[in-house]
């Protein structure tokens, strides 16, 4: 488990709740700070999952490359929210690597409430299931769902296999003219190993939520060596 950066997720509490399963699934759990494991090649190589929590940061040139060919060489790479899809801003090989990149999370009215404020960027939405996840074992068995936080509009490219979508909706103060559908779970292979993406996550509640936690769960299972 890699985690740290902005502390608004809650890194540490975030991945501790993840915990107990992977340990209930046979996994011996080890914690970092900071992306350094992953310039160590020796210790990667014994690595089957990657959990990474680590909004914004940085990551060396080493590191990246030390990702990259461990995910290459079979070890799974899962995560939720910003703790993978905002992570590394600096780095256009982990976007390549990840292959989508959080833009924004368009909030409520700017006129309505204090703009600055965290919740103001908690809006309704649904996690749309794609065709296809119906067989697929990360989201197998689960409907569309509604949560109120954060909509990730997503930058991504063709090469992921989407399981599930959000559309943001066109509202008077905004500044498009048509809806914008984004990935709001996917997965992509990457020489031998698999990435797990998933965009909610903001805060415990969010991965507290039936849907989300058991769409994690799956997905860190499926990930992995």
């Amino acid at each position: 488990m890699v985690r740290g950066g902005w502390e608004g997720h809650a890194p540490v509490e975030a991945t501790d709740l993840f915990v107990p399963f992977l340990e209930k699934q046979g996994f011996e759990v080890h914690r970092a700070d900071s992306p350094a494991p992953y310039a160590d090649s020796a210790f990667m190589a014994g690595v089957d999952l990657i959990v990474q929590c680590l909004t914004m940061g940085t990551i060396a040139p080493d590191e990246l490359t030390g990702l990259e060919a461990a995910i290459r060489a079979g070890t799974g790479m899962a995560g939720w929210h910003g703790g993978i899809a905002d992570s590394f801003r600096n780095s256009s090989g982990y976007l390549h690597l990840i292959g989508g990149q959080f833009a924004c999370h368009p909030g409520k009215d700017p006129d309505e409430g204090d703009a600055s404020a965290q919740d103001h960027n908690f809006v309704p939405y649904t996690v749309n299931m794609a065709p296809g996840a119906s067989t697929h074992p990360i989201t197998a068995g689960i409907a569309d769902f509604d949560l109120v936080t954060e909509q990730y509009w997503v930058l991504t490219d063709d090469y992921v296999d989407v399981l599930a979508t959000t559309t943001q909706q066109v509202r008077p103060w905004d500044p498009w003219h048509r809806e914008v559908t984004s990935p709001a779970i996917w997965t992509r292979r990457w020489g031998n190993g698999r990435i797990f993406v998933t965009t909610p996550g903001h805060s415990l509640d969010v991965l507290r939520n039936d849907s989300v936690r058991t769409v994690i769960e799956r997905g860190m299972s499926w990930a992995s060596r």
